[in-house]
């Protein structure tokens, strides 16, 4: 089984890069596929990918949510154009572009906390505290933010992605802090977002496979990805 599924990626990756030679002989413009693992899938790409289409109404686009993995082995194995991952990135030899985002809390606009306009670890004493998965990058700095002031917090709900956290936040879950790109969306929901000290950073990688030659279309996605990041604060820390 096993080495019929290596054996079916391989074909599909045969597949892709001649479609792609037959574009690129044709100047067709082509279509683009993206996958991420979820911090990007909810709030932010369905945005980008509706107003791509907008403006390339004949281009295909297709988007998948996988874990970071498995989209970095897509990638790799040039069935993906482009991918948007945690870092780090678990496959070698990608090109990689790292987007640092500065978190923030969010909370329902009724709660107390809406009133503070930068919340610190003192101000969570005793609150309920939804995170990602536990042992999540942004989990591990808030507890290291936490531990060195001593305040008490419960933390029995984690969310997996940080969409599912603001939501169970606007249900008067607790509060969470998320990325910027779900933690700041106008989303009507009655949640608001205030700044965070001492900073909590998540970063996100943009993965393509190096040598691939990509579509224009794929070209566009990636220019409206970095775009977009960059319009909710983000931070390009590098390019490998």
């Amino acid at each position: 089984m096993q080495l019929h599924d290596e054996v079916a990626q391989g074909l599909r990756a045969i597949a892709r890069i001649e479609r792609r030679a037959a574009e690129i002989r044709t100047g067709a413009t082509g279509g683009v596929s993206i996958a991420t693992n979820g911090a990007l899938a909810v709030n932010f790409l369905p945005r980008l990918i509706a107003g791509f289409r907008g403006d390339n109404s004949g281009v295909g686009v297709e988007l998948r949510v996988h874990s970071s993995r498995q989209i970095a082995a897509w990638v790799a194995a040039g069935q993906i154009d482009i991918g948007l991952i945690d870092t780090p990135v678990p496959v070698a030899g990608l090109s990689t572009e790292i987007f640092r985002l500065e978190c923030v809390c969010v909370m329902q606009a009724k709660d107390p906390l809406a009133a503070e306009p930068v919340v610190t670890p003192a101000h969570l004493r005793d609150r309920s505290i939804i995170g990602v998965t536990g042992d999540h990058a942004v989990d591990r700095q808030l507890e290291t933010h936490l531990s060195k002031t001593g305040a008490p917090v419960k933390r029995d709900v984690t969310s997996y992605f940080f969409a599912i956290g603001r939501n169970i936040v606007a249900e008067g879950g607790g509060v969470a802090i998320i990325d910027p790109v779900n933690g700041k969306a106008d989303l009507g929901d009655g949640v608001v977002w205030r700044r965070f000290e001492p900073r909590i950073d998540h970063e996100a990688a943009m993965i393509t496979a190096r040598g691939q030659i990509l579509s224009d279309a794929a070209k566009a996605v990636r220019q409206l990805v970095r775009d977009g990041l960059k319009a909710v604060g983000a931070e390009t820390t590098g390019v490998e």
